[in-house]
């Protein structure tokens, strides 16, 4: 899928960490991950359930 017609959403904590930050956009079957500071670079994407696991593991700490 192309990119081009994404809605990027960027954390509103981002302001605070010196500009290193990822933006994100969803469709309906994938999560699309980029660098805020590249935004014509390479972006990834993710299934839903591999972004459903990577939150949680975000969420717990890395404790599964």
């Amino acid at each position: 899928m192309s990119t081009a017609n994404l809605v990027w959403f960027k954390s509103s904590y981002s302001a605070g960490n010196g500009g290193q930050c990822i933006e994100v956009a969803t469709c309906p079957t994938a999560v699309h991950v980029r660098d805020s500071k590249d935004p014509e670079g390479p972006a990834l994407a993710f299934t839903l359930t591999e972004w459903s696991a990577f939150l949680r593991l975000a969420v717990s700490g890395g404790n599964s």
